[in-house]
């Protein structure tokens, strides 16, 4: 069950990089010329499209037990914290003090914790 969640918060966060990815392009970089600010929203962007895959994974990891599905949470929060905080400060200059850092440790979290499980978890069942 938590393979699909898992599967279909992978394809959510790779569709709203792209759509992300065409406002950063076509809306914000002609009305935008901070370059500072351009450069916010290519690094969250980055995040963004790297991490979609990171979530189809744990989706096709899942059932190796419970630290790889705390991976899926902490990089969802992750994304969704470090991404969304950049993005308002770069697109909207809305300020979110500690929010981008916080979601940064919760992407890093995600990280150590899916190297974990792949130390700790059960093997995967292996055809013959």
């Amino acid at each position: 069950m938590l393979d699909r969640v898992w599967i279909l918060a992978g394809a959510v966060a790779g569709l709203t990089a792209v759509i992300a990815a065409a406002i950063v392009a076509h809306a914000w970089a002609p009305l935008r010329p901070d370059p500072d600010a351009m450069d916010q929203a290519r690094a969250a962007l980055l995040m963004h499209v790297l991490h979609a895959p990171a979530l189809l994974a744990v989706g096709w990891l899942s059932a190796r037990g419970r630290l790889v599905n705390l991976a899926g949470v902490a990089f969802t929060l992750g994304l969704l914290l470090f991404c969304g905080a950049v993005y308002a400060q770069a697109g909207w200059q809305l300020r979110l003090p500690h929010v981008a850092p916080l979601g940064g440790l919760s992407l890093m979290t995600g990280w150590i914790t899916l190297g974990l499980a792949g130390l700790k978890g059960k093997p995967a069942a292996r055809k013959r």
